[in-house]
């Protein structure tokens, strides 16, 4: 399994969530308000009024098969966009929680 930690400005959390859905990831978490500072500079979390410009993070873990196709389709995104994605090597528990369902279940 991998890990993946995608962080990207609030505005564009819809963006990756419905990539993820359409790619048929099992679940995701969101962790709003981060703070850091990268390339872009410094970041701070916990803007009371505009959640469009806050960092987010969405953390999914998926077979290894699906983290390439995903990670294709966020180039051109973060092509243009700020942001970073994170990949690990990952086990789980319960792995069946992260299996797709077969056709017609």
């Amino acid at each position: 399994m991998k890990k993946l930690e995608i962080i990207v400005q609030g505005e564009y959390q819809e963006f990756v969530i419905d990539l993820l859905e359409r790619a048929g990831v099992s679940g995701w978490t969101l962790v709003h308000n981060l703070s850091g500072k990268g390339s872009h500079g410094s970041h701070e979390g916990h803007l009371m009024f505009n959640t469009d410009d806050v960092l987010v993070m969405i953390i999914t873990a998926v077979p290894e098969d699906l983290a390439g196709p995903i990670l294709e389709g966020l180039t051109p995104f973060f092509n243009k966009h700020m942001g970073v994605v994170f990949t690990s090597d990952i086990s789980v528990t319960r792995l069946d929680k992260f299996q797709q369902p077969a056709p017609g279940q």
